[in-house]
């Protein structure tokens, strides 16, 4: 378990998505009110306040039990720098500065490499792994409601200015990075499971994933323009359902009880757009009953647009975006069953244990019992 200068560069390259995420979000808030737009301008800021407020949470939660566990007190600067949205900054700079001597600082490929700098690298993994994790809530809370604001607005209007387009490709972008990088690090921290090698099977799981959330929140968008008030009813009952399903499978993930009831509530919504395996359970029945809801809702929306086509709806989109939304929910299905055929790391063959060494020893950590895949 190394952390290595490919990993660092991902590390950096994880933190300029994420700024240039936040400056897009406000900056096309700021466009929204300057246009008049005040509905829509209040809505980006909500979206990107609500997923930063709720990771600040989580972030600052962590730290509290990361340092009762090592037997030190709570510092009230850590409450003041989340209190001012800085955590994940904080984190990002701890892993940075920690992993910058991890991966160019030890040579790692030397036959000297001791149980201090085994010690600095798993700490190092750790510290990536909670803002991977950290990410992806912020990833699917604040960009999946952006994105299809965004292409509800570019829709409604029939044209869109550059900031727009760049709040849409900067948001699929961030959910694309967040969703391979929490895959690679999920995997790289826990000792018992196998690693997603290679290239194929992270371009795999990033289509699967990519595909089949823009067929769905171009499917919402479907939905707003038939009726406001029955896409949100839709959205609040799939949220609902997707906390009971968190409460019935009883996770266990956060120490106290009023952020574990978050983390549920958070499940929920994650739950909306994604298929997550929240138990680290067999999800062969799960995952099929979940796309085998969302194929039908899909088509259950696009029937009733075509029965009620919408004037305020530009013709010239309709067609192109019906074809989209079949062809990406085809071919993320496709690539679905690509995934978890042939590349998912558990079809591989289960390598034998040392007969010195035996079995590794599960090392405990937040995120085995985070969301899965």
């Amino acid at each position: 378990m190394k952390y290595t200068k490919q990993n660092f560069m991902m590390s950096v390259l994880g933190i300029i998505i994420y700024i240039t995420d936040l400056i897009v979000d406000i900056w096309v808030s700021v466009r929204f009110f300057h246009e008049g737009q005040h509905v829509f301008s209040v809505l980006a800021l909500s979206f990107m306040l609500f997923g930063t407020l709720v990771v600040q949470c989580f972030s600052y939660s962590w730290f509290k039990a990361d340092l009762k566990k090592g037997g030190q007190e709570s510092q009230h600067c850590f409450l003041l720098l989340h209190c001012l949205q800085g955590g994940i900054f904080i984190r990002y700079w701890f892993a940075l500065k920690r992993g910058y001597h991890a991966a160019f600082k030890y040579d790692s490929n030397t036959s000297n490499f001791m149980e201090e700098q085994i010690d600095l690298h798993k700490e190092v993994i750790d510290r990536v792994t909670d803002l991977s994790m950290l990410r992806l809530f912020e990833t699917y809370l604040e960009g999946c409601p952006q994105v299809i604001l965004q292409l509800y607005v570019l829709l409604q209007r029939g044209q869109a200015n550059f900031s727009q387009y760049a709040a849409i490709m900067v948001s699929c972008c961030a959910i694309s990075w967040s969703t391979v990088d929490y895959q690679v690090a999920l995997r790289k921290s826990l000792p018992d499971k196998k690693l997603l090698n290679g290239l194929c099977p992270k371009i795999t799981y990033l289509f699967y994933k990519l595909f089949t959330l823009l067929s769905w929140m171009l499917s919402v968008v479907h939905l707003l323009f038939l009726n406001v008030k029955i896409a949100l009813f839709l959205l609040l009952f799939l949220w609902l359902l997707g906390i009971i399903w968190a409460f019935k499978k009883n996770t266990q993930f956060c120490t106290s009880v009023g952020m574990e009831f978050l983390y549920r509530i958070v499940v929920g919504f994650i739950l909306i757009f994604t298929f997550f395996n929240i138990k680290g359970q067999n999800t062969k029945c799960s995952v099929s009953c979940y796309y085998i809801v969302r194929v039908l809702g899909t088509l259950g929306i696009l029937i009733v647009f075509w029965v009620c086509p919408i004037s305020i709806f530009n013709p010239d989109y309709f067609i192109p975006i019906t074809i989209t939304v079949v062809l990406t929910l085809l071919l993320g299905i496709l690539v679905l069953i690509i995934y978890y055929g042939t590349f998912h790391p558990n079809r591989r063959e289960e390598t034998r244990c040392d007969e010195i060494d035996g079995k590794p020893i599960l090392r405990e950590c937040r995120i085995r019992y985070f969301l899965m895949e």
